[in-house]
């Protein structure tokens, strides 16, 4: 059978590193710095580039190779890197492609932090940033400047899971001449490849649900080979790797990716659909609801809605507040896509130094509140999310 073949569970489970001596059946832990030379040509020879092997951490390790040849291939791209965290691979993918002078288009509602790297910093080195307000798609072309580079989103958008079509920004970015990149981390390979719509460029926070268990920090960015060679050369310099422990446990992680996400989906449904028919609920964000605004989108690009639940509470921030400290078995923490759902009020919380016109244009009311849906009973989830709302 052609590996070509193999289904996603297969891929996922059988990618592996070549057995050593040894002939174990689960892949090594690679705990070192650095790699030795056969002598002084093969030193040269390495460095140099005309070798393809190990050489130092910073630059690769044989567990931080078999989890990025994993995400390529689930991702069906060319190369990646991998970076000690999300954030790192969002930083280091974007500040390697772009100079002073040049411009981003990128979608209004995106992670907080990212939304800080565009505003408080890449000003700083004259790169700037217009937002397009997701609702408005076809508004994205009038803020494309001669100086854009990079056209980035993500979808479904956190904390609001509002929905992106991937095809028209792959449509938008090919008629401009733009590299597309788009933040996967609340989909994952399994349940969406953005690449198949056009993007040049894939990233995500490992540390989410590809971990699944709140363990280790992690990121990754994959894609075309000769942008990630561009990243790589910045990141072998600069030093955001992912350390060769944390790979390892990514990589084992990616063997149950599938069969988690398909529970953590179920349970997330069952939840979203409890949330729109609760008294104390406004209204109700998830993706294979049929209220969706983006549902047909979601429907087309996704294979099932994710773990992320968004609801707005009646009565705005205090309320907010006062959901989260009558909360008991659900944990309250800024994590997301582990096995223990989570939940957050972004607008007392992780969005709290946003101003009120701010949050609302990314979507965030005063009554938001974010679920990570996990892994639990998903009837003693929604009892205490019941218990919580009265």
């Amino acid at each position: 059978m052609n590996e070509q073949e193999f289904g996603f569970e297969t891929q996922a489970i059988r990618t592996q590193l070549e057995r050593t001596q040894f002939q174990e059946h689960s892949v090594p832990l690679y705990l070192t710095s650095s790699f030795v030379f056969e002598d002084a040509e093969d030193m040269r020879a390495s460095f140099a580039e005309e070798k393809d092997r190990n050489i130092y951490s910073r630059y690769s390790n044989p567990n931080t190779n078999e989890f990025i040849e994993k995400i390529c291939k689930m991702e069906g791209a060319e190369s990646g890197f991998a970076f000690a965290s999300g954030m790192a691979a969002v930083y280091s993918t974007l500040a390697a492609l772009l100079n002073s002078g040049d411009h981003i288009v990128s979608a209004s509602s995106v992670f907080g932090a990212t939304h800080s790297l565009f505003i408080n910093y890449f000003p700083k080195w004259g790169i700037e940033t217009s937002y397009f307000d997701i609702d408005k798609p076809e508004t994205i072309e009038s803020f494309i400047k001669p100086n854009t580079k990079i056209l980035f989103a993500e979808s479904p958008t956190n904390p609001a899971v509002d929905i992106i079509d991937l095809e028209l920004l792959g449509t938008i970015a090919k008629k401009h001449n733009l590299i597309l990149i788009i933040d996967n981390c609340f989909a994952t390979p399994y349940l969406q490849q953005p690449i198949k719509w056009g993007a040049h460029l894939v990233v995500h926070s490992a540390t989410k649900l590809i971990d699944g268990q709140g363990r280790v920090l992690g990121g990754i960015t994959v894609g075309n080979a000769e942008l990630i060679q561009k990243i790589y050369l910045f990141s072998r310099l600069t030093g955001p790797s992912l350390s060769p422990f944390n790979a390892w446990v990514l990589s084992k992680s990616l063997e149950t990716l599938a069969i988690r996400l398909d529970r953590h989906c179920e349970n997330a449904l069952k939840v979203a659909e409890f949330l729109e028919s609760h008294p104390q609920v406004n209204k109700v964000k998830y993706p294979f609801l049929k209220s969706h605004p983006q549902y047909e989108i979601a429907q087309k690009q996704m294979k099932l809605g994710g773990n992320i639940v968004a609801f707005e509470i009646k009565g705005g921030i205090e309320a907010g507040r006062a959901f989260l400290d009558k909360i008991k078995l659900c944990s309250l923490s800024p994590n997301l896509g582990d096995t223990r759902t989570i939940v957050t009020h972004p607008a007392s919380t992780t969005h709290s130094k946003l101003t009120v016109e701010e949050r609302l244009a990314v979507s965030i009311t005063d009554g938001l509140v974010r679920v990570s849906v996990g892994l639990e009973t998903v009837k003693d989830v929604i009892a205490d999310l019941e218990q919580a709302l009265s």
